[in-house]
């Protein structure tokens, strides 16, 4: 005979403490984590749990910890942003999958524009998460304040440029990468350097720009054009530059998928490269192996910033403090320089 599965019962945490002979209150606290347990009756509860196949219904556990295992991914540009800079969907993916091992849903929400940032700064502030990952934030319409205000539990991808040690945040030493790169268009021998640098309303276009002038001094304006990360902007730049200073013969481009634009200007002004001029991007992206030729560039560590992200916040939604963490980046050569 058959058995007929539909009107089988759904184990409950009541049968979880039958099996295990502890209390109800003790199979909630190990289902929980809230409170001290032994770890011989844990042990005896997470076994009890796979011999009756439990499974904890999120909503009532939501309830009685006042959590909603839930996290907000806060990307603070435009949608298509999204898709077209590969750099956020690395976050995206990492992030989301070093939650899961916590058994935590990452919601999206994009804050591309003014209302958008509205709309994400009320929901966030009635409760519908634990703590927020913002990624891509720019002075001058910070979300940080807004959300810091919530009393959630944030975590800023890159270095806040406007505030201090309270805010938790993960960067890589965009300052250190840029002084690397430099020193290696020197040390190959040219002179007449220039760079396309990121907005300088975020912490990584202000670094990186530091850290050129760390090594070549006081540049000539003329050898500094700025773009916004896109392709197209670094296309723009690029021209820009080749009509400024003609006789430069190597440039060092603030993200990856701004040199991918900067060698296309390149191609077309018939430029070769890397014979006639070097080119240096920033980040190790998938869109670095993917020019032509392939381009040399500094790595972030991409997965690392992630996971260290999410235990920061995780970290912080159990009571600890705010802190903050830089990573070392690594120069990548290829055939670009």
């Amino acid at each position: 005979m058959v058995e007929d599965r539909s009107t089988q019962r759904r184990p409950t945490i009541n049968d979880v403490a039958e099996v295990s002979g502890l209390s109800r209150g003790t199979v909630s606290r190990v289902l929980t984590g809230e409170g001290y347990v032994s770890k011989e009756s844990r042990t005896a509860v997470l076994k009890a749990v796979r011999t009756t196949g439990y499974v904890a219904n999120r909503h009532a556990r939501g309830l009685a910890t006042q959590r909603s295992h839930t996290v907000a991914f806060v990307l603070s540009e435009p949608q298509h942003r999204l898709f077209e800079d590969p750099n956020f969907s690395i976050l995206l993916r990492e992030c989301t999958q070093a939650l899961a091992a916590h058994d935590i849903m990452l919601v999206l929400t994009i804050a591309g524009s003014e209302a958008d940032r509205k709309r994400v700064g009320r929901f966030v502030s009635e409760g519908g998460v634990d703590g927020a990952l913002l990624v891509s934030d720019h002075t001058g319409s910070s979300l940080v304040d807004e959300l810091s205000a919530t009393g959630i539990p944030l975590v800023v991808c890159g270095r806040p440029l406007e505030h201090g040690q309270d805010i938790a945040y993960v960067a890589a030493d965009d300052r250190d990468g840029a002084r690397r790169m430099v020193h290696h268009l020197r040390e190959i021998g040219r002179e007449h350097i220039t760079t396309i640098a990121g907005p300088q309303d975020t912490s990584g276009g202000v670094e990186r720009l530091e850290g050129f002038h760390d090594v070549l001094g006081s540049v000539d304006e003329n050898r500094i054009a700025v773009g916004d990360y896109s392709h197209q902007s670094g296309e723009r730049a690029m021209r820009q530059l080749l009509e400024r200073s003609p006789d430069l013969d190597a440039v060092f481009v603030a993200s990856d998928l701004m040199a991918a634009g900067a060698l296309e200007a390149l191609h077309r002004a018939g430029r070769r490269v890397p014979e006639d001029v070097a080119v240096g991007g920033f980040d190790d992206s998938s869109v670095a192996e993917r020019c032509v030729p392939p381009l040399t560039t500094v790595r972030q560590p991409w997965s690392r910033i992630s996971k260290e992200m999410v235990r920061l916040l995780l970290d912080m939604i159990d009571g600890d403090t705010p802190a903050g963490m830089i990573l070392p980046t690594a120069l990548v050569r290829r055939k670009s320089t």
